[in-house]
């Protein structure tokens, strides 16, 4: 993913790869890969979209081997279309800052229908702040488009793994009291599992996958 498609997917569409990650299988579904893409907003995806299936096979040309090689060793996917909130930083601002995560939470919230915008703005003003002080730092806060306004994604980089034990542990105490009761008061259900980065992605590498880093399709 990080090494064949990334370059063409910058080239051609302006489509920059915010993470790649595996899933921590003691934690949820495995084996599993979690993708991120960054497009510039709707007019980005609209693009994005058009390019992709403009062709009468429903895929892009340029990626038919990509593509060929790649259905060996997929068993089918969920995407979502996520809208990053205005503080939420963009690929570049975190590699340029040095940002990377030994590992990341990956949180889904589900809330009530149409309050997803009051677990947003309370995430920057309870969550945020009260996370930052365990060592997490909020890498991406985005509202899930296409779904009534009930589901955010939040994802977390922590510095080790010691810093996710504390996590989860300060959860039965009183140092997270109030995020947690916030939380209760919203209703919302966090679904919270662990990723790792994969080789190339941008977080771990500091930069966008480059076209040097590509190999061939038949060693994958």
């Amino acid at each position: 993913m990080t090494a064949n498609w990334c370059p063409t997917a910058r080239e051609e569409r302006n489509m920059a790869c915010f993470g790649v990650w595996g899933t921590v299988g003691s934690t949820g579904r495995w084996p599993e890969v979690v993708n991120l893409w960054e497009l510039d907003g709707w007019d980005g995806l609209v693009a994005n979209f058009a390019h992709e299936l403009a062709s009468p096979s429903l895929q892009d040309p340029a990626l038919a081997k990509w593509w060929a090689a790649a259905a060996e060793l997929r068993r089918g996917g969920l995407d979502r279309v996520l809208i990053p909130e205005p503080w939420s930083p963009p690929i570049d601002e975190l590699t340029d800052a040095g940002v990377r995560g030994v590992v990341y939470a990956h949180e889904i919230v589900r809330v009530p229908v149409g309050t997803v915008r009051a677990f947003l703005d309370a995430l920057s003003e309870v969550g945020v702040p009260a996370l930052e002080s365990l060592d997490l730092r909020c890498v991406g806060a985005h509202r899930v488009a296409m779904i009534n306004d009930s589901e955010a994604v939040v994802i977390w980089a922590l510095p080790s793994w010691e810093a996710w034990g504390r996590y989860e542990q300060a959860w039965d105490g009183s140092e997270l009291s109030p995020w947690r009761a916030r939380l209760v008061a919203l209703n919302a259900a966090v679904q919270r599992t662990l990723m790792v980065d994969s080789p190339l992605s941008p977080m771990r590498t500091g930069r966008q996958p480059q076209v040097e880093d590509r190999r061939p399709l038949d060693t994958l």
